[in-house]
C-alpha cells in the first residue's frame, strides 16, 4: 500500500538550526529517469557550518539529491544553488563548482599505480594548477587531517578498506571546499573501520565544515549532525534535530526507524 503523500515535510523544532545566509539552496528540484520519477519537489537549505544528515529506505531518492547538488546528476525542473553558484544553469562551470564542493563515494576511486600522497596531489596539480612542492605540503596536511601522513608513501592496495576511504576524503579536503558531500561513505565497511571514518567525519564537523551525508548510520546521525532530513518516495518527509529519531511525526519515519533495529 503506498503511502499518503505528504506535500510539506513535518518539521520539528530545531534549536541547534544556525543562522546566516544558507550556502547550499534546494528549490523544488525534480528529476526522472526515464519513467520513475525519483525526485519530486525537493526543497532544503543548509546554512554555512552546517552538518546535514539524509536518511531513507533505498530508492527514497536521497543520494540522486546528493549527486544533483554536484551536477553529477542534471535536473528536470527547480533550481539549486552553492556557494552562490547556480548548480541547475546550463552554462555553470563545472570545474568552478567542483572546486567548491568536494564529494566523496562509498567507492574510493584511487588510482592503484599512484601512492597515496600522488592520489591526493593530482587535483592540486592538474586542477589547481599547484607547483609539486606546494601540492604535496597541502596533500601532507590534508593526509595528516584524517590520520594518515604515515602512509603518503604507501599505495592503495596495501591499505585497509578504512585507511581508503580516508585517503578519499583527504583528496576531497586537499581542494579546500567549502562543501563535502558524502555518499554512504561507510556501506562497504566492516564496523570497527567504519568507526574510523565517522571519527574522521565528526572532527571535520566538530571544525566547522558544511557537510551533507546520506548515511545508514542512525546513531552517527543522531549524534553529530545538527539536522536531519528523512526523505521517503522522492520528497522531503520529516525534518528536525537528532532527537527526531526518539520521537518521529510520520508513521514512514516509524516505519522504517523500526525495520533499521
Amino acid at each position: 500500500m503506498s503511502a499518503i503523500v505528504n506535500p510539506e515535510p513535518v518539521v520539528h523544532a530545531s534549536p541547534s538550526a544556525q543562522p546566516g545566509q544558507p550556502i547550499v539552496k534546494v528549490d523544488q528540484i525534480y528529476k526522472s529517469f526515464g519513467a520513475n520519477q525519483v525526485l519530486k519537489g525537493v526543497s532544503f537549505e543548509v546554512a554555512r557550518g552546517e552538518m546535514i544528515a539524509i536518511i531513507g529506505a533505498s530508492g527514497s531518492g536521497k543520494s540522486t539529491a546528493l549527486r544533483c547538488i554536484d551536477r553529477l546528476e542534471t535536473i528536470d525542473s527547480g533550481h539549486i544553488e552553492v556557494a552562490g553558484i547556480r548548480v541547475d544553469d546550463p552554462d555553470v562551470d563545472l570545474h568552478k563548482l567542483r572546486r567548491e564542493v568536494g564529494i566523496v563515494f562509498q567507492s574510493y576511486n584511487l588510482f592503484p599505480h599512484l601512492t597515496v600522497l600522488e592520489n591526493v596531489m593530482l587535483a592540486l596539480r592538474h586542477v589547481k594548477m599547484q607547483s609539486k612542492g606546494e601540492a604535496q605540503k597541502v596533500a601532507l596536511a590534508a593526509l595528516a587531517q584524517v590520520g594518515l601522513d604515515e602512509k603518503a608513501g604507501a599505495y592503495p592496495e596495501q591499505l585497509s578498506g578504512g585507511q581508503q576511504q580516508r585517503v578519499a576524503i583527504a583528496r576531497s579536503l586537499a581542494m579546500a571546499p567549502k562543501v563535502m558531500l558524502f555518499d554512504e561513505v561507510t556501506s562497504a565497511l566492516d564496523p570497527q573501520l567504519t568507526g574510523e571514518v565517522l571519527r574522521v567525519m565528526e572532527d571535520l564537523a566538530a571544525g566547522g565544515m558544511t557537510m551533507i551525508l546520506v548515511t545508514h548510520e542512525m546513531n552517527f546521525a543522531k549524534r553529530v549532525a545538527d539536522r536531519i532530513i528523512y526523505m521517503h518516495q522522492g520528497r522531503v518527509w520529516e525534518v528536525g534535530p537528532g532527537e527526531m529519531l526518539d520521537n518521529p511525526h510520520t508513521p514512514e519515519l516509524q516505519a522504517f526507524l523500526a525495520a533499521d533495529l
